[in-house]
């Protein structure tokens, strides 16, 4: 071409952006994540140092975030629940003194045979005495010193659940009673009453989590 539009020299313009401003983008956008992670993972740091300021959960489920107890948390648990593993006597580790408080004869000593046929040593086997005799509405009471309302009271509980349990502080020994009163009718079944004594002997957690979690 010739005139004014005609082109000299041995150099043409470019056409395409320059690079530098391309690089330089990708460089700004590389630093902000950088440095967005690393604020993200200090706010983390702090949090647990911290106590956190509010309830754990699991990641990503939204559920609160199970954490395993302690050896002292699960013996206050233990405690608390009145008896432990391990603390509950054996059925021949027991004495049990029958008394009948009703007007049906016989039933003291049909009732320690039978306790003694499930393993428990048998006391003394009569009449109940006079505070208790004919007084006595439900099914029984189980009557023992302070120290066995979470060892031998339970135990012997197995063998009449419907039984009211008390204890004398003021009682010697280690001997516990059997009064029977008018509801009685029969002591639990024998199946159920070693189902009872398993679940004693070794009782089960209670799951602390909520379903679904």
């Amino acid at each position: 071409m010739g005139g004014k539009y005609r082109i000299t020299g041995d150099k043409y313009p470019r056409m395409r952006p320059h690079r530098r401003r391309g690089r330089l983008a990708v460089v700004v956008v590389a630093c902000g994540a950088v440095l967005g992670v690393a604020g993200w993972g200090t706010l983390q740091l702090i949090d647990v140092f911290t106590g956190g300021g509010g309830t754990a959960t699991a990641a990503g489920t939204g559920c609160p975030a199970r954490t395993k107890a302690s050896p002292a948390a699960s013996a206050s648990a233990v405690a608390a629940a009145g008896v432990g593993a391990g603390a509950v006597p054996k059925p021949a580790q027991i004495t049990v003194n029958v008394f009948n408080a009703t007007t049906r004869s016989g039933l003291a000593k049909t009732t320690a045979d039978e306790l003694r046929k499930r393993g428990f040593k048998i006391g003394e086997v009569g009449n109940a005495a006079k505070q208790y005799d004919k007084k006595v509405a439900g099914a029984g009471i189980l009557l023992g010193p302070a120290s066995s309302l979470n060892t031998s009271l339970p135990v012997l509980a197995t063998q009449l659940t419907a039984a009211e349990r008390r204890t004398d502080a003021a009682r010697a020994g280690t001997a516990v009673d059997l009064i029977i009163g008018n509801q009685f009718k029969a002591l639990t079944s024998p199946a159920a009453s070693v189902k009872a004594l398993t679940a004693l002997a070794a009782p089960q957690p209670t799951p602390s989590t909520k379903k679904g979690c």
